[in-house]
């Protein structure tokens, strides 16, 4: 019973990134387009802004958390395989974006073993 408020503390801060990152795909989806390895690179990204957004929602009101977990892993899964492994070979940042994204990806199932 008294590790609710820490990991509730937890769930919200994580949340807190995706949201901003989700808003950021919406106002920059044209100039992000090109990272896309699916046409058309603008639609998906808009789709995983939304998707993240709605994440960061269920972490933060605890509502459907278990399941967004899991998606935002498989997202994460995703766009490790497809976009950050290919274009590390090019781009020394992304090798850093790659580890960035594979500690969100295992933050994401830790969470959503958490969740409701």
């Amino acid at each position: 019973m008294k590790n609710i408020i820490p990991n509730r503390v937890a769930m919200i801060v994580f949340a807190i990134p995706f949201l901003y990152i989700g808003i950021n795909h919406l106002i920059y989806a044209s100039s992000m387009a090109s990272m896309s390895p699916i046409p058309p690179g603008k639609f998906w990204i808009m789709l995983t802004g939304i998707a993240q957004i709605l994440a960061g929602i269920a972490f933060i009101i605890n509502v459907k958390s278990k399941l967004a977990g899991y998606l935002l892993a498989l997202y994460l899964l995703l766009v490790v395989l497809l976009v950050r492994l290919p274009m590390g070979f090019h781009d020394a940042n992304q090798n850093l974006m790659l580890v960035k994204d594979l500690g969100l990806l295992a933050g994401s199932i830790l969470l959503a073993n958490q969740g409701k």
